[in-house]
């Protein structure tokens, strides 16, 4: 087996000790490509004087032939999801390899009849294995479905200590339940495994203290001994950013097409809704107010014109430009926003307010779409608080995220949590008038912009939206 090591630090470093001096029966392991952006990085070096092809770009490793495996080993989930998008098909990345590589670990201590010393070898190799060098959390699981080991990353995720862990049963500690997990949340693929003694894969659904949703992904793999299975290597990874990415692809997909479908459409319809509008109103100049033909005039009239906002509406949505961005001060952007939004607010008697970060960093920003989407909440806010209800809008300087928060939050009526998910698809409203596309925009914004937009509610309490706006990178 062919490896290429993206990331040449001290973990590298591990790799290339343990392939150089241990001997595998199954699959014979070697490293022929190492990547690193820093030439001085500890395996650099190494690498150079075995001969190895080196490289600041791991990109390069995409044309080659001689890779049979890439070996991400930097901790960077967007180099390791990059990798996964870029390479060949028949190249394997490291969650693939680790189960035959701890298999081979269990075959050399348990199935050799190896000599104390070479026992010990096998357990130094599983332990760097484990601990060092994967990313995943790892146990090994008993058929009885306790707990036989667990890696320091894991036993460092759970807070908890090694004798905390071993020896008890896996549901217990990772689910805290009674029974093994079951059901369509939460699978149980060491049942599968005891069951065919084929790896299984499963997803399961986790609610953090806060109720948002974290999706992990968990594969076993089989422990043969003598021919019987023995138990499972577990091994588990948080996949919310992957599947959270996944979701925001899909969305910015259905949000172009229904653009391109949205400009035609209203272009279709503004023309035969201007005659509609024009003709009920003339034919009600030569009628008396108070006849039936004058009264479903004034209905069609008043449809015509909210068809006519659904018009504008699709029309602003299919008409989003590319952001024109330069840096620009968002403070001075939500006052002026507050100023066209306060006669609403007072006119319903809620109370708006700013609490704004002192000597706020510039942001690249396109003025006019992020005053927009401003208006936009706080109009969305007015309309959701009741009288004698409470608006605020707060900025503040992230530093060591090289961010600039926006908070718009409301008293309101809140939404329901049945409908958090559903804010930012495009027609999905609960007002009677409403179009469906405000957030929907809004989000799109946000996107262009390279940030991000949340929502957090509670029913009878209120609402409220963050969005977060990267800073310009130093040149």
């Amino acid at each position: 087996m062919k490896i290429a090591v993206v990331g040449a630090g001290t973990r590298c470093l591990y790799l290339m000790d343990i392939i150089e001096k241990y001997d595998f029966k199954m699959i014979s392991p070697s490293v022929v490509a190492v990547a690193d952006i820093h030439d001085d990085a500890p395996a650099m070096a190494k690498a150079r004087e075995k001969g190895f092809f080196v490289t600041n770009d791991y990109n390069d490793f995409f044309d080659r032939d001689n890779i049979e495996l890439i070996v991400e080993l930097t901790g960077d989930l967007n180099i390791y999801n990059d990798i996964l998008s870029k390479k060949k098909s028949n190249v394997r990345a490291i969650a693939h390899t680790t189960a035959l590589l701890f298999w081979e670990i269990g075959k050399a201590a348990q199935l050799c009849g190896k000599a104390n010393q070479e026992l010990s070898e096998a357990q130094a190799l599983y332990n760097a294995m484990a601990n060092k060098l994967i990313l995943e959390d790892v146990t090994v699981i008993g058929k009885d479905y306790k707990i036989r080991d667990i890696n320091d990353t894991f036993l460092n995720k759970l807070g908890l200590k090694r004798d905390e862990v071993i020896g008890h049963y896996c549901y217990e500690i990772t689910h805290h339940q009674s029974a093994p997990c079951s059901g369509e949340e939460h699978p149980c693929p060491l049942a599968e495994v005891l069951k065919t003694g084929k790896s299984s894969k499963a997803t399961h659904t986790h609610l953090d203290q806060n109720g948002s949703k974290h999706y992990v992904s968990i594969s076993c793999y089989p422990l043969v001994e003598n021919g019987e299975l023995k138990g499972v290597i577990e091994l588990s990874k948080d996949i919310t950013e992957d599947i959270d990415f996944e979701k925001n692809m899909m969305q910015q997909e259905k949000l172009v097409s229904i653009g391109r479908l949205s400009a035609g459409v209203a272009h279709e319809i503004n023309n035969p809704l201007t005659t509609i509008l024009t003709s009920s109103m003339l034919i009600q100049e030569d009628l008396e107010e108070d006849s039936e033909i004058y009264k479903e005039l004034t209905i069609i009239s008043k449809e015509a014109l909210r068809c006519r906002k659904i018009v504008k509406s699709l029309l602003d949505f299919a008409r989003q430009s590319k952001s024109l961005k330069k840096p620009d001060n968002l403070n001075e952007i939500i006052e002026e926003s507050m100023i066209l939004t306060r006669k609403q607010a007072n006119f319903k008697d809620v109370q708006l307010t700013a609490a704004l970060a002192e000597s706020l960093p510039k942001v690249d920003i396109d003025r006019d779409q992020i005053q927009q989407i401003i208006i936009n909440l706080t109009l969305n806010a007015i309309e959701a608080t009741p009288p004698g209800g409470k608006i605020q809008l707060v900025s503040q300087y992230i530093e060591n995220k090289n961010t600039v928060k926006m908070v718009v939050s409301d008293t309101g009526e809140g939404i329901r949590p049945e409908n958090l998910s559903k804010i930012f698809d495009p027609f999905f409203t609960t007002k009677k008038s409403g179009t469906g596309l405000g957030l929907t925009i809004t989000h799109g914004i946000i996107e262009q912009h390279g940030g991000t937009i949340s929502v957090e509610s509670t029913l009878g309490k209120g609402t409220q939206f963050t969005i977060l706006l990267p800073l310009p990178k130093e040149k």
